[in-house]
């Protein structure tokens, strides 16, 4: 077994140290937090991720898993160290590395002996390099020598510690071979696919993944705007498509688009690194182009439905971007939330962890953050479904129309069956539902038919006479 140090303690970092130390090597956590660090070292686990908790306190108890703010403490004897720092957008696209910097210089300043460095953090393709020239430079112990790795992770908020665990492969990039190996070597008890290759490669693969998981998201969003308009129905569109084995089941469920730390972060550095380059990333501007639009894509349905927002009460269900998390890093729900109180709405939101990462996230101005999914719906105008957690699939219809002062649902989750929604009185709209959930004539007695384009050609399954356009933001 290993002795490991692990720099950062956010989502990667923390779940990083704690696997790697139930997996019975010794592990010492750094972060220059020191609320997070006392916290951690109390036990307490400073997010929300499904199994993390337990497995954080049987490592603590056994001593494999310790925390730190001493740089010194905790790059001692360590024979791997990984950088798990954050990495956020800049303004201009490009991935910040101030915190990958600071790092690796205070790795240099306190290394003592032979390591390996691991770069577990999405980071641009040359990093490797970065990293290995400041510890070169900064080295207090210039006889020390090192390796530097690429180790990209692949952890999706809410099965995190599952994807540690059981990962699809391990990624390794180093121009020192051998260095490779023995990070390898940790991995090996996992039983999982290996795959070796230079530095670049190695970081250009992470960056490859999660652009095109984003871009099958906003693929099947844009079908699902054209399906409205032409009366078909984008979840049997999707079942019809993910038969075929080449295109498979996974992220082709539309809705209000992705969030979360990675893929609108990723496919942006991503765009950011082509530019630089001299290219010109059609695709990848495209994909956050949609993404955008998707979110408000849905205000326009509740605005188009109430004929103004302006004095209406919405009531919002989901905060985090994705379930099983409190992630609140660029979820749909704040745009959404923004964009309702901008025009004059009262918000009225509830999720079932991520209430006060969302409150910080979010803000206080005309939202109301509620105990529970039936107190959001009370007294509201219209309904909002953003994040699909279970509890929201087993709420009453019939107790949600009671409270609502007027029944209208805005699924962008497409979580419920239309027709068992507008047969409960509810006037439904989905995402990308345009042959199941249209029903005109109870729409009619809730705004004009002037707001409601498009949906004469629905039945005819003939060309629209105007140009598909995406919505004003």
């Amino acid at each position: 077994m290993r002795m490991i140090s692990v720099i950062g303690t956010g989502y990667v970092g923390l779940v990083t140290g704690t696997c790697l130390a139930d997996m019975g090597n010794t592990v010492t956590c750094i972060d220059i937090d020191e609320e997070k660090i006392a916290k951690l070292q109390r036990g307490e686990c400073p997010i929300y991720e499904p199994g993390l908790s337990d497995l954080l306190a049987r490592n603590i108890e056994a001593e494999r898993l310790t925390f730190t703010t001493d740089y010194a403490e905790g790059l001692r004897d360590a024979e791997i160290i990984f950088i798990a720092v954050n990495t956020p957008t800049t303004p201009d696209g490009s991935a910040d590395m101030r915190f990958v910097r600071a790092a690796a210089q205070s790795i240099a300043e306190h290394l003592d002996h032979d390591a390996i460095i691991v770069n577990k953090s999405t980071m641009p393709v040359g990093s490797g390099d970065l990293v290995t020239e400041i510890i070169r430079a900064h080295l207090a112990h210039p006889d020390v020598q090192f390796a530097v790795v690429s180790n990209p992770e692949f952890l999706a908020q809410g099965t995190a510690v599952a994807d540690f665990q059981r990962p699809d492969r391990i990624v390794l990039g180093s121009t020192d071979r051998d260095a490779a190996s023995r990070v390898a070597e940790l991995y090996l008890p996992l039983r999982a696919p290996i795959m070796m290759t230079d530095l670049y490669t190695a970081e250009m693969i992470k960056y490859a993944s999660n652009a095109f998981l984003a871009t099958k998201i906003s693929f099947i969003n844009e079908m699902a705007r054209i399906c409205e308009r032409l009366g078909a129905d984008i979840k049997e569109v999707a079942a019809g498509m993910s038969y075929d084995h080449r295109i498979g089941k996974y992220h082709l469920e539309a809705g209000v688009g992705f969030g979360g730390s990675c893929f609108g972060k990723d496919v942006t550095a991503l765009a950011h690194m082509a530019s630089e380059a001299g290219l010109h990333p059609q695709m990848l501007t495209a994909v956050l182009e949609i993404n955008h639009d998707q979110r408000m894509a849905i205000v326009e349905k509740v605005a188009t439905l109430l004929g103004s927002l302006r004095g209406a009460t919405i009531g919002v269900l989901g905060l985090a971007f994705k379930p099983n998390t409190d992630d609140m890093r660029d979820a749909p729900a704040i745009d959404i939330i923004h964009a309702l109180t901008a025009q004059g709405a009262l918000v009225q939101a509830y999720d079932p962890v991520a209430r006060e990462t969302g409150r910080a996230a979010i803000g206080d101005y005309h939202v109301t953050y509620c105990a529970d999914a039936y107190a959001a719906a009370t007294g509201a105008d219209a309904l909002i479904i953003v994040t699909h957690w279970n509890e929201f699939k087993a709420l009453s219809p019939a107790k949600l129309k009671d409270l609502m002062r007027r029944p209208i649902i805005v699924d962008g989750r497409n979580i419920y069956q239309p027709e068992a929604m507008m047969k409960a009185g509810f006037i439904y709209r989905g995402v990308g539902r345009g042959g199941a959930a249209l029903n005109d004539e109870a729409s009619a007695s809730v705004a004009p038919a002037k707001a409601r384009p498009a949906m004469q050609a629905r039945a005819l399954r003939k060309p629209v006479d105007r140009p598909y356009a995406r919505p004003k933001s």
